[in-house]
């Protein structure tokens, strides 16, 4: 899947299309439609996304403890450095 950046500088346009939600229909000054969108709210998944995991496996990774936590990877970090 190809990604393209527009940067929006049209502050009207800007609140707009911050504002939308749902379906957007990009149209050009004669009123053809050039693009079509579909929004995807910031944070939340689309519709339909299920997680490959339970609710419970993914509480039970969350209590289990794997790995450093970071004040012992910077203290490694500062001996490694002569600190």
């Amino acid at each position: 899947m190809n990604t393209t950046t527009i940067t929006i500088t049209d502050p009207e346009l800007l609140a707009k299309l911050t504002a939308a939600e749902g379906h957007i229909v990009f149209r050009g000054p004669g009123g053809v439609t050039v693009k079509t969108v579909e929004t995807v709210p910031f944070g939340k998944p689309p519709p339909g996304f299920k997680l490959a995991v339970s609710d419970e496996e993914l509480e039970r990774r969350r209590q289990e403890k794997t790995g450093r936590n970071l004040d012992e990877i910077l203290k490694d970090l500062k001996q490694q450095a002569g600190e």
